[in-house]
């Protein structure tokens, strides 16, 4: 998708456990969401 926008030089990080300690933590895990950090360069 960033790529489609004309985003260049995509870098995806490592998978995040956003919702450790919080009130959806035992949802989240249950259907396995993580969050990744991005860096990305859209030229013009």
């Amino acid at each position: 998708m960033l790529k489609e926008v004309g985003f260049k030089d995509i870098e995806i990080g490592a998978a995040v456990d956003t919702f450790g300690g919080s009130k959806g933590e035992k949802n989240a895990r249950a259907f396995d969401v993580h969050g990744y950090p991005f860096l990305a360069w859209k030229p013009g």
